[in-house]
């Protein structure tokens, strides 16, 4: 199916607003650090990077680390993901026109198939390509020597990675939830690029309901400015952002109306839980995947979720925020 007409733009959007230089990524202090360390060393000896695997919740950079590190070693970087890479013929077609330095960056890598991981293993290590020609008792294999690339991987899930593909990157990190004020500072140089208007309490309100995402906190900027464009101001006020973010049913929280669903059916139709994904899944009619991936993550780094061996358990602090009294066992593990 192809992208709408508005979510290629709002790509675009991305896009202009992705930083283009280690100065313009804001957060992550940590990892850009030792991946300088790590690019200036290569740098120095001449040689390719290691290979880098980056995970994390989706939206916090990991494809702008990516560019940005092919802009930091002057080499081109070619962008696939891996559920594009369908055969091993895709892998080779992409890896043989390459250039000596040059970075492959496959996104969802978790996602490949295991023909693909496998032709890839010769590929990281010893850069070559066992390709098999022909079929039966007259099948040959035949070896193409490829160019020293640096491959970074980017994944939701990296215990969804095989362990010899893991194995096989020399430089791994994790990226985690921005802290309110380094999305206050993206939030303000995203609203210079768009040339519009935001005040540093207004980005501080906008920024604590982003869920400590980048991503979401320029979606929710988005929207917000065009409010105010209908509205013919200047810039982004509360009064505009509280208009904004209940239209899309965002509360003080960052929680959204998915969000809100799940924890109010764990209270109402659970008692809170413990309840199983499964059960969990078929009461609010969502895929288990989609509350693994999109929904659980913020809530239990807010605190408003527990797994346990049982299940699912909503916290005291989650029935606080929509008024309700937690049942006596709920309240009971909160002291322990």
């Amino acid at each position: 199916m192809k992208p709408s007409v508005e979510s290629h733009q709002e790509e675009l959007m991305f896009q202009s607003l992705r930083a283009i230089s280690w100065t313009e990524f804001i957060g992550q202090g940590k990892i850009k650090q030792a991946l300088k360390v790590a690019l200036s060393a290569a740098k120095k000896r001449k040689e390719a990077v290691e290979h880098i695997l980056l995970y994390g919740p989706p939206g916090l950079g990991k494809t702008t680390l990516a560019q940005l590190i092919a802009k930091e070693l002057n080499v081109n970087i070619r962008s696939t993901s891996g559920p594009a890479l369908e055969r091993a013929g895709d892998l080779a077609s992409l890896l043989t026109n390459l250039n000596d330095g040059d970075i492959f960056f496959i996104d969802e890598i978790h996602r490949l198939s295991k023909v693909v991981e496998e032709t890839l293993y010769p590929a990281m290590e010893d850069y070559h390509l066992d390709i098999v020609v022909g079929q039966g008792p007259s099948a040959r294999t035949l070896k193409l020597d490829l160019p020293k690339f640096t491959l970074i991987g980017a994944t939701t899930r990296i215990g969804l990675i095989a362990g010899p593909l893991r194995d096989r990157f020399g430089i791994v990190h994790r990226l985690t939830f921005y802290e309110p004020d380094d999305l206050v500072e993206i939030l303000l140089h995203a609203s210079r690029k768009l040339r519009m208007n935001l005040d540093k309490d207004v980005a501080k309100s906008l920024a604590r309901r982003a869920r400590g995402t980048p991503r979401i906190a320029l979606k929710l900027l988005k929207r917000c400015r065009d409010l105010a464009q209908l509205k013919n101001e200047p810039g982004i006020s509360q009064k505009v952002l509280d208009e904004s973010l209940q239209l899309l049913e965002v509360d003080e929280m960052g929680l959204d109306a998915n969000d809100r669903r799940l924890l109010l059916a764990l209270i109402d139709k659970h008692n809170g839980g413990p309840v199983g994904l499964e059960t969990l899944a078929a009461t609010i009619s969502e895929e288990k995947e989609t509350i693994e991936e999109v929904i659980e993550p913020y809530l239990l780094q807010i605190g408003f979720l527990k797994r346990s061996p049982r299940g699912r358990v909503a916290s005291v602090k989650a029935f606080a925020h929509f008024n309700k009294k937690a049942p006596a066992a709920i309240a009971q593990q909160t002291l322990i």
